[in-house]
């Protein structure tokens, strides 16, 4: 599987069918929402693992779940959806300038304008992934840069600012603006972007203070590597530290 190919033109158009198609949950993801929702899981404050973030592809129901054919097609398409999301990330490691949101054009009174409205609703789910995760940036210097993400992507907006979002032309102004933020808050998060935490399970029973320390000192662990609070070294570790 080569994950760091971006898809070619018929691949997207594969993938963008099995979301429309019938085999797909009638709330999953459409190719422009799932952009969205990706770019902020690629640039947001939290490593977030694929386990957590690619159910919510399909839906907010974690029951709703597509139809394959086959375990070949679902490994084709998870595939499908990885790559995706790499594009995203090596872009914005690379030339974070460069990056370009999948917007859709239409025509309005003889013009051709953009329509950021789907992206900017994956984005919103993308950051609601964390609860409060994307607080320091609201607080920031920088948060009017996410104003045009919540008038086009929130769940519910002021009434005063409908008229941004209701208008084709000032909606198309919010998406140029948007395309023009985003190297800055990617930048944002860099410095702060917290890694993926792994749950470690402990294979040994856990040692009781009484009880002789694991080292092989012969003293108990609370007169051992317990007196500090701290987890048993292994015996080894000990002898090297002695």
């Amino acid at each position: 599987m080569q994950l760091d190919q971006p898809l070619s033109e018929k691949e997207f158009d594969e993938l963008d069918q099995f979301l429309l198609s019938e085999r797909s949950p009638e709330d999953a993801m459409t190719m422009d929402t799932l952009h969205g929702y990706l770019t902020a899981i690629a640039i947001g404050p939290e490593t977030i693992m694929p386990a957590e973030w690619l159910p919510r592809v399909w839906g907010d129901d974690v029951k709703d779940v597509p139809k394959f054919k086959n375990a070949k097609e679902e490994e084709r398409i998870i595939e499908l959806i990885m790559r995706f999301m790499n594009e995203v990330l090596v872009t914005f490691e690379v030339a974070p300038k460069e990056f370009e949101p999948l917007f859709v054009e239409h025509e309005y009174e003889g013009q051709t304008l953009i329509d950021a409205e789907a992206w900017c609703w994956g984005f919103w789910e993308g950051m609601e992934l964390r609860d409060g995760s994307w607080d320091a940036i609201w607080e920031s210097e920088i948060a009017e840069l996410m104003q045009p993400i919540y008038l086009l992507g929130a769940d519910e907006i002021e009434e005063e600012e409908l008229p941004l979002v209701e208008d084709p032309v000032k909606a198309h102004k919010l998406a140029v603006d948007l395309e023009a933020n985003l190297p800055a808050i990617y930048k944002f998060w860099v410095p702060r972007r917290k890694p993926a935490v792994a749950t470690i399970k402990r294979d040994e029973p856990k040692v009781g203070r009484n009880d002789d320390c694991p080292c092989g000192s012969g003293k108990k662990y609370k007169k051992c590597h317990g007196a500090d609070g701290g987890d048993v070294a292994e015996a080894g570790d000990a002898g090297d530290a002695a």
